[in-house]
């Protein structure tokens, strides 16, 4: 892991640093084609190096969430829209259990929108 990308999560104050790296394990868990870089400042997953994900602190209420780039193809009573027309979120209350098969299930979602080529990617 890159430096000032570990530094990202070290410098968390708990409860939400053990979310975020909970969160990461499990988004790098969901298929061995994911890897992890940093844009903008965040945590950034990609599938076969086209984004998919990032992980983010909300400003406002400073907890945890999965910010899905390609959402508008997603539907799930969980993911945000907001005022975001590409964008969903999935927000993460570091308080309480990570509602694993739930994300799960929205991260498999997601990949298969590149896995089946409705968002395309270069091989």
């Amino acid at each position: 892991m890159l430096e000032e990308l570990h530094n990202y999560y070290l410098n968390k104050e708990e409860p939400n640093k053990s979310c975020l790296l909970a969160l990461r394990s499990i988004i790098l868990d969901q298929d061995t084609n994911i890897i992890e870089t940093q844009k903008w400042g965040m945590p950034c997953f990609c599938y076969k190096k086209k984004i998919f994900c990032y992980l983010w602190t909300d400003k406002k209420t400073n907890e945890p969430y999965i910010l899905m780039v390609e959402g508008k193809y997603l539907d799930h009573p969980e993911l945000e829209e907001g005022d975001r027309s590409r964008m969903k979120i999935f927000r993460v209350n570091p308080n309480k259990d990570i509602p694993i098969r739930t994300m799960e299930s929205i991260l498999q979602k997601a990949l298969d929108l590149y896995r089946k080529g409705t968002i395309k990617i270069k091989e």
